[in-house]
């Protein structure tokens, strides 16, 4: 990465912030412990499945971000947008941190968008997890104004809510577009195993981080508390990351 790339995402970053975290640290100072170094890979690319979802960037980095979102929640969307670009240029791009995205089932259309999201190889996995957030307000408005009958049978989860929900809100379709076939979506969707591995670490992560909301994050297995955005996580890192002093 040259170095007026690095200084633009860290602009960036601070500008989205909304200037939270300039008593922290300045990204952009000569010296900071977000510089690039002489040869900082390319860790944004390395994905891998994990037990409760999947690591994004170099799985020996000194750092571990879990995210909890829900794909229903619209802070959730706003976070994909505005701060997992900025996380991937300045620290999973040269294996500083590295991210794990956990899925957050609130309700039976999040199992559905869940399952849509683990579905393929893991290498693809970060495609279509921000295809389908970064889409939300499109599917999310169809089905806020779907007729209740219809909303109702998305919300059970079975297996033939999830598939009339992938269809009826163009989920599976889109995906498609995006190279994956019917036949594996469809096969995805109406995993019932797969759906109950889903709730079950949900349960789980519940039971371990008492996840208050959605986003959340914990750093190194500690939950973060009271930060749900990307401006209550900004100072969080770049304190983390600040140069020692002296």
């Amino acid at each position: 990465m040259n170095k007026p790339l690095f200084l633009a995402a860290a602009a960036t970053a601070l500008a989205l912030a909304g200037g939270s975290a300039t008593a922290q640290q300045d990204l952009s100072r000569p010296g900071s412990a977000f510089a690039p170094q002489d040869n900082p890979g390319n860790w944004q690319t390395t994905i891998a499945r994990t037990e409760r979802g999947h690591l994004i960037g170099n799985p020996d980095a000194g750092t571990r971000l879990i995210e909890f979102i829900s794909y229903t929640c619209p802070h959730c969307a706003d976070f994909t947008a505005r701060g997992e670009p900025a996380l991937e240029i300045v620290l999973l791009m040269p294996g500083k941190i590295s991210l794990e995205v956990r899925p957050v089932i609130r309700n039976g259309l999040d199992l559905t968008v869940s399952m849509l999201a683990q579905c393929g190889d893991p290498a693809g996995f970060k495609g279509r997890h921000q295809a389908l957030m970064l889409s939300q307000a499109d599917w999310l408005g169809k089905a806020q104004n779907a007729p209740e009958s219809q909303i109702k049978i998305w919300l059970r989860g079975d297996k033939a809510g999830r598939m009339n929900a992938a269809n009826a809100l163009g989920l599976t379709a889109m995906l498609v577009k995006r190279g994956q076939s019917q036949a594996e979506l469809d096969a995805c969707v109406s995993n019932d195993a797969a759906a109950k591995k889903l709730l079950a670490n949900d349960t789980a992560d519940h039971d371990e981080f008492a996840i208050p909301g959605t986003p959340s994050f914990a750093l190194d297995g500690k939950l973060l508390a009271d930060v749900y955005s990307w401006e209550a996580l900004y100072p969080v890192l770049s304190a983390r990351f600040a140069e020692p002093a002296g």
